[in-house]
């Protein structure tokens, strides 16, 4: 599975961003769709998950929201009201068959794929 990154950039607090993720070489309604960051200096975190459920870390809820076009092989990563803290690189990722269990939908140790990574600037 090869997956492409794009759609980060620079922008204000309280602003907004919409990531897109492309997935290519196997299908895509079968893969579940993970996105993750990662700030200089720190662990990579979890986002949110796409798949037969939608999970979101905490720290992301009712600002972010992840969707999948199965059609175009693409899972999106809309950003709303967004806050210095959130600037990072943002990963997607993918978890294909046998998927890994259920309750480690937040590990990026379960998703055997990454995208490139595209970096988002929240400036103050």
């Amino acid at each position: 599975v090869q997956l492409q990154a794009s759609g980060g950039g620079l922008v204000q607090a309280g602003g907004s961003l919409r990531l897109s993720c492309a997935a290519s070489g196997r299908s895509f309604s079968g893969i579940a769709m993970g996105w993750f960051r990662q700030a200089p200096g720190k662990a990579r975190e979890f986002i949110g998950r796409s798949f037969r459920t939608t999970y979101y870390a905490d720290s992301v809820k009712g600002r972010f929201t992840i969707s999948r076009d199965n059609a175009k092989s693409t899972v999106y990563l809309q950003m709303n009201s967004l806050r210095p803290e959130d600037t990072a690189t943002y990963y997607c990722a993918a978890d294909v068959p046998p998927y890994s269990i259920l309750s480690n939908y937040w590990n990026p140790d379960g998703y055997e794929y990454w995208g490139q990574g595209t970096l988002v600037t929240v400036s103050s």
